[in-house]
């Protein structure tokens, strides 16, 4: 009951100050949603300055314009995907499709190894013999998967 006291003694500036503190926890706290509550809490206060509403109308115009902002803010940034300028930070695998190296472990039952950059790798892919040049087609996990990258000379001859 004292916030009802507090907005019937101050009106519509306690609104104001009040969207204010909300903007200002979002600077503090950021996370997207308290600035919806803020700009709702600022606008139901410029609202009441010209129109002279009951305090229930004050709170519904305000749970209103929250839940809008909120839920349009939500909608928006389904929409648009985040870009990123790493995308493949923290992507080791999906880093290493297309590159191309040699077995230091011979592919024998389907696994074996590779050393690309400073990381030796699992990989499936057909039987092939140590030195056996390959390219990384797919992974699964951290498991490469790798086709022979030696074939292509062969069909090119």
């Amino acid at each position: 009951m004292e916030v009802i006291e507090f907005i019937t003694q101050y009106g519509p500036w306690s609104w104001v100050v009040g969207g204010l503190v909300l903007l200002a926890i979002e600077l503090v706290a950021p996370g997207g949603v308290f600035v919806w509550f803020g700009s709702a809490a600022v606008i139901t206060g410029l609202v009441t300055l010209g129109i002279n509403i009951d305090w229930p109308v004050q709170w519904a115009l305000f749970g209103i314009l929250s839940i809008a902002g909120l839920a349009g803010w939500l909608a928006f940034r389904r929409r648009t995907p985040a870009v990123s300028d790493s995308p493949f930070l923290n992507r080791r695998s999906e880093r290493m499709v297309g590159k191309m190296g040699f077995l230091s472990e011979e592919i024998s039952g389907g696994s074996g190894r590779m050393e690309l950059g400073d990381t030796v790798w699992r990989v499936t892919g057909p039987n092939l013999p140590v030195g056996h040049q390959v390219r990384v087609i797919g992974h699964a996990g951290s498991v490469l998967e790798v086709e022979s990258a030696e074939t292509d000379r062969v069909e090119r001859a």
